[in-house]
């Protein structure tokens, strides 16, 4: 069967509608991504704040008012390894949490993950609020990162399985747009928080991560269990079967439920998830979860979303005003979030990702070229040149948040089947995580190192991504989850890896 045939005849497998509980459930449940966002974005704004710096990592502190016009590089002002670990330890824990999340998840269901994902992020918070000393500052991340690692791993799961295929583009990058409000609202706090002359703003900001925790803990009380993971670890077909009917708005479920029990049957004859994945049917799957979030991370916007405010003081602007620049640049992801959604059911990943990848790699380029040939060392940009920066960041912002900031999340959560679900998503997050600690041991020194070069780093491995797309990455817009291994049997390349259908049958 041609491609084409096989997304025009994707609609039409199951009945049913997208109803008003499946939106306010799935909100509900998105709001994790807001934990995600909260704090990238405040990462990165109270490392640009005097009195934070000051009162925990004194040496960049002076660096950044040393006068001697031979002193420190403009590049090499904020290259610390106690910052650098302050920033990258939610990441490690965040990681390690993960692993463990996929086991909770399969065994206990999607919710379990979530709320015990809201509750650790609460006491980091918390802790990180009332810090006195650097250690208590990054044990609070540690535990924050726990709290990350187990709502990055199961929100995303939950959203695809209650979304119905012709819309889960949409649902599951809400995801991702909670993501951005979450770092939209951090810049905003950190704008204002950075003005309270008391030197106590950088607190309100750490604490106030306490709010979208405690939303996310008490809502996820009142939501139901996908009908997915009620099959999976309850054998409760009735239940899944009445939440399937109110979710779906329609009596007539039963081709759903047949493959969700069929898809139920195998995932609970696949005793070890970890070595299932490892098999040659799932090849495909597996080097997604791990190419796609590997990707995204290169695609340098960890760069930008930790360290914009420090990148654009080095450059020379004012503290408020770097904070403000990322202000606007946090206005333009969640808007081209809000576009994604709008058409990635219609226009597909494929489009997307390809469109986004040139934006991002254009702008790369165009960024470095302007601090290579204006920001040396020592002294400072212009304020046109510095804003000229400013506006390529907020069209290299638009380029990820239309591809590569959703879909990384998106694609790898409804191409796993049910036996490999949960493990594949703790991949991905683990993959996420790893490559977010490395970017944030990394880029500091990396930024002293490599000065403007460090864009022309990041975008060569734009343009090596969006041709993986091109070559590898199949379509899978309207197709529903439990008939998603049918990409890989057409597709020109992964055909000849997963072999036909009857001869992993044999191999079993």
């Amino acid at each position: 069967m041609a491609a084409s045939e096989v997304v025009g005849k994707r609609q039409a497998y199951y009945k049913g509608r997208i109803t008003a509980f499946v939106i306010l459930s799935c909100t509900v449940a998105a709001t994790g991504g807001i934990l995600f966002g909260y704090d990238l974005g405040i990462s990165g704004g109270v490392t640009s704040m005097e009195p934070f710096l000051k009162k925990f990592f004194p040496d960049v502190y002076a660096e950044m008012h040393e006068k001697n016009s031979h002193a420190t590089s403009n590049y090499c002002k904020f290259d610390s390894q106690l910052l650098s670990t302050f920033t990258s330890s939610l990441y490690v824990a965040g990681l390690f949490a993960s692993l463990c999340a996929s086991w909770v998840t399969q065994a206990f269901g999607r919710r379990t993950s979530m709320l015990l994902g809201g509750a650790f992020f609460m006491a980091g918070a918390v802790l990180g609020a009332l810090a006195i000393n650097v250690y208590m500052l990054i044990l609070g991340r540690v535990l924050l990162g726990i709290g990350v690692g187990f709502t990055n791993q199961s929100v995303p799961l939950y959203l695809s399985e209650m979304a119905p295929p012709e819309h889960r583009g949409a649902i599951n990058n809400g995801f991702f747009f909670f993501v951005g409000l979450g770092t939209l609202s951090a810049n905003l706090i950190n704008y204002g928080t950075q003005k309270i002359h008391s030197g106590w703003g950088w607190r309100i900001s750490i604490g106030l991560a306490v709010l979208p925790a405690t939303i996310l803990a008490l809502g996820t009380l009142f939501l139901p269990e996908t009908p997915t993971s009620l099959i999976q670890h309850t054998d409760s077909v009735h239940k899944a079967t009445a939440t399937l009917r109110k979710i779906r708005g329609t009596d007539d479920v039963q081709a759903e439920l047949d493959h969700l029990i069929a898809a139920g049957e195998i995932s609970k004859a696949a005793q070890h998830p970890l070595r299932t994945i490892m098999r040659r049917k799932y090849r495909p799957q597996l080097v997604m979860a791990i190419l796609i979030p590997f990707f995204k991370h290169m695609t340098g916007i960890a760069a930008i979303t930790f360290y914009s405010p420090v990148i654009f003081r080095s450059m020379g602007l004012e503290e408020s005003s770097s904070l403000l620049s990322a202000v606007i640049t946090g206005v333009i992801d969640v808007g081209f979030i809000l576009i994604a959604m709008t058409v990635v059911d219609r226009v597909g990943r494929r489009t997307l990702f390809i469109v986004g990848g040139v934006q991002m790699l254009a702008t790369h380029v165009t960024v470095g070229g302007i601090l290579a040939k204006q920001l040396g060392d020592h002294g400072g940009v212009g304020k046109g040149s510095a804003y000229m920066v400013l506006v390529l960041v907020c069209v290299y912002v638009a380029g990820f948040g239309l591809s590569w900031g959703p879909l990384a999340w998106l694609v790898p959560t409804e191409i796993f089947p049910l036996e490999i679900r949960s493990v594949g998503q703790s991949i991905v997050v683990a993959v996420v995580l790893l490559l977010a600690s490395v970017v944030g041991q990394t880029l500091l020194p990396m930024l002293c190192h490599l000065r403007s070069g460090v864009f022309f780093f990041f975008g060569g491995w734009t343009s090596i991504m969006t041709v993986f797309v091109i070559l590898f990455v199949p379509e899978t817009k309207n197709l529903p989850m439990e008939k998603m291994d049918q990409i890989w049997r057409e597709h020109w390349f992964w055909k000849k890896v997963v072999g036909e259908e009857e001869g992993e049958e044999e191999e079993e």
